[in-house]
């Protein structure tokens, strides 16, 4: 065996610098043909709630960092004009800081992990690392940080990544699918005094939060039952279940046969109550979005989030999905990358032929405050997203292929920063468009 030969063995990944140098990875260049940021948000509201879409625009007017929330399908086309390395994995899609957090386990521990998956489909692995990057990048100058500060937090993003990678393509493969990052370990672990209350504040709070609490937050009392009460524009109800009980039972029959059998056995001792629309995040506004109550013969609540699923923003630039039903596609996806999720994860189809995905609300969610993030705690918590999404692609790609290629070096973490800064100060240059054509009246927004 020649010497060239073992190198390349003892090092998968490595022979692609040839092809794809690790400093090509810090240069953004804009595609071809790029469509005008109007063009690219009408196209975006295509079939979503009509009456809903001033909000979404409302919601990405308030900076530059909720108008790239908004808008993973801008930077899937930006990325997919850019060379990458071919390697696959189970990305997230729209893979940004304000779409992890802390959730329980079935076994009612709680975790940190991602929790976002509307985009989830087999991609290159470089295009969700440079979007969380980037989101990095963003947070840290909508908090008024020193620009090496925001520049920083992408570099901090990318080692943390490219360290933990490493770590996980060496591990025994059982051991990286049980692999959990539980927050009362990542509290005890943790060298930051600040970060230290955060998470204990954090924790208090998720342990509060049963489902009956839940109830009497959202609920209103009706002749001695519950229903959701109407917070109009953002929660208000669209479907009579007395009218629709026929719809509604098909259904729910059909989400309950995508569930194994003692989760559905569990469910079926549930009936629905109430539902109504709520409106979610920045991005999913418009698409179609339901709290569902529902009660069991104890009168103990339920609630559950059906949430309408498209498709991917990734999928017009990877191929076409197997999977027929979005729905199943996010499921799927979320059950490769999760170290653990909701036992209630399902699928069924709606009105219109419209696809859902649904799973339990409010189950002792953790969302991170980021907006109120300092230097030190924004620094943290980059560094701890990069290793969720380095367990989450070694789980689901070559993750040996991926640790060769970025090496030891932090050729690739500069890289990463360097692309972060200026695709940041693409999106700044993309929101300032968006702000022109909201202002000359050609995007309807609401200020909530």
């Amino acid at each position: 065996m020649s010497t060239n030969t073992t190198t390349t063995l003892s090092n998968p990944g490595k022979q692609i610098r040839d092809s794809i140098p690790r400093t090509s990875q810090g240069i953004f260049k804009l595609p071809k043909q790029r469509p005008t940021i109007l063009q690219a948000i009408q196209a975006s509201n295509a079939g979503r709630v009509e009456e809903l879409i001033p909000i979404r625009c409302g919601r990405m007017s308030t900076s530059p960092f909720a108008f790239y929330r908004g808008n993973a399908d801008i930077m899937a086309r930006d990325l997919a004009g850019l060379p990458h390395t071919q390697l696959q994995v189970q990305a997230m899609g729209d893979c940004h800081l304000m779409n992890f957090g802390g959730f329980a386990t079935p076994e009612r521990n709680l975790i940190f992990d991602a929790n976002d998956f509307d985009e989830t489909l087999p991609a290159p692995w470089e295009w969700d690392i440079k979007r969380l990057a980037t989101s990095f990048v963003l947070a840290a100058r909508h908090n008024s940080m020193r620009e090496a500060d925001a520049r920083q937090m992408a570099i901090d993003v990318a080692s943390a990544y490219r360290n933990a990678i490493a770590e996980y393509a060496q591990m025994n493969t059982l051991d990286l699918w049980y692999m959990k990052f539980d927050i009362p370990g990542l509290l005890n672990n943790s060298k930051s005094e600040k970060v230290k209350t955060m998470l204990k504040t954090a924790i208090d709070k998720a342990e509060k939060s049963t489902p009956e609490k839940v109830l009497y937050k959202i609920t209103t009392g009706v002749l001695g039952n519950f229903e959701i009460a109407d917070q109009h524009p953002l929660v208000y109800h669209t479907i009579d279940l007395v009218k629709q009980k026929e719809m509604v039972h098909h259904f729910l029959e059909s989400y309950l046969n995508t569930l194994q059998d003692d989760r559905r056995y569990l469910m079926s001792q549930y009936r629905i109550v109430d539902l109504a629309l709520k409106v979610v995040g920045v991005g999913s506004v418009g698409t179609r979005c339901y709290v569902a109550l529902m009660m069991n013969d104890k009168n103990e609540p339920l609630f559950m989030q059906v949430k309408e699923a498209r498709n991917s923003v990734l999928e017009a630039y990877t191929g076409k999905c197997k999977y027929k039903h979005n729905g199943e596609r996010v499921v799927q996806g979320q059950r490769l990358v999760q170290a653990a999720s909701d036992i209630f994860l399902g699928w069924s189809t709606g009105l219109e032929n419209r696809h859902y995905y649904l799973r339990q609300l409010r189950d002792r969610k953790i969302a991170p405050d980021v907006e109120h993030f300092d230097k030190e705690v924004l620094g943290a918590y980059a560094g701890l997203c990069g290793k969720v999404l380095a367990r989450a692609h070694a789980k689901t790609g070559r993750g040996d292929m991926i640790s060769g290629y970025m090496g030891k070096a932090d050729i690739m973490d500069e890289a990463i920063g360097k692309f972060a800064v200026a695709y940041a100060d693409q999106t700044e240059k993309d929101y300032a468009d968006f702000l022109k054509a909201i202002k000359a009246g050609k995007l309807p927004a609401k200020k909530e």
